[in-house]
């Protein structure tokens, strides 16, 4: 079926968030080890950008490594960070090519020196580009999102640049990471888990969650493109009626 073509490009999700789960399982399916997962996993990624640029999504957002993720096997992760330089140096001409401006999100901090440095200089190589906003979400936790901003905030209270009375959600929203994009319209999450996992809670309060059983490196534009077509035929009623709405 050619969802794409079913796709109506004036209701479009501004912004995409996808968490890319299943890739352990689908190796382990394959009597490979988790690392093999992550290597086709990339695969996924590429053909799933694409899709984005395609249809005119403006931003997308993957979640590539959680903050718990740190606690997963020593191997696993060293590989993963290996898998992420590799990838960026490899895609950099690609994303290029396809206008696309790269970012990231998280404690960025925590990554391995040359990892966060490769990161930084395909940021920079992006940064005037001007068609869809690629952010990847790194060593990201979205409970320590909002405590950093909470505490951001405090401070400023205690320092008397701002009144306790006068924080809203819209100076809240404004320390979190993704203070410079919209809210995601549409959650994307592979793998037949039915959980957010720490990410973008505080983001994702009235966006449209889409669960889909194929695991991560299976996925491809022709499943965004299932998943955008799905969430047009939701109604976004932000709490009023469908006679106010319609």
């Amino acid at each position: 079926m050619d969802f794409r073509a079913q796709i109506d490009k004036a209701k479009l999700p501004k912004h995409v968030a996808i968490i890319m789960d299943g890739n352990g399982r689908w190796a382990k399916g394959k009597g490979k080890l988790r690392v093999f997962g992550h290597h086709n996993g990339v695969l996924a990624v590429r053909d799933v950008v694409e899709g984005a640029g395609e249809l005119g999504i403006a931003y997308l957002t993957l979640y590539t490594f959680s903050s718990e993720n740190w606690n997963r096997p020593k191997y696993e992760v060293t590989a993963i960070m290996e898998l992420l330089i590799s990838t960026i140096n490899k895609e950099i001409k690609k994303l290029m090519e396809n206008n696309v401006r790269l970012n990231a999100i998280g404690d960025l901090d925590m990554l391995p020196g040359k990892c966060h440095q490769e990161l930084q200089n395909a940021i920079d190589k992006t940064s005037a580009n001007t068609g869809l906003i690629l952010t990847l979400a790194l060593s990201y936790s979205s409970r320590r999102e909002i405590v950093g901003a909470a505490r951001k905030l405090a401070e400023k209270v205690e320092k008397g640049e701002l009144k306790a009375a006068d924080i809203n959600e819209e100076l809240f929203a404004k320390e979190l990471h993704t203070s410079e994009m919209p809210d995601p319209e549409l959650l994307i999450r592979t793998s037949g888990e039915y959980r957010i996992s720490n990410y973008l809670l505080w983001q994702i309060a009235y966006a449209e969650l889409y669960f889909t059983a194929k695991l991560w490196p299976d996925y491809r534009k022709e499943d965004l493109f299932e998943a955008v077509l799905d969430y047009q035929t939701r109604e976004r009623r932000f709490g009023k009626t469908s006679e106010q709405v319609n």
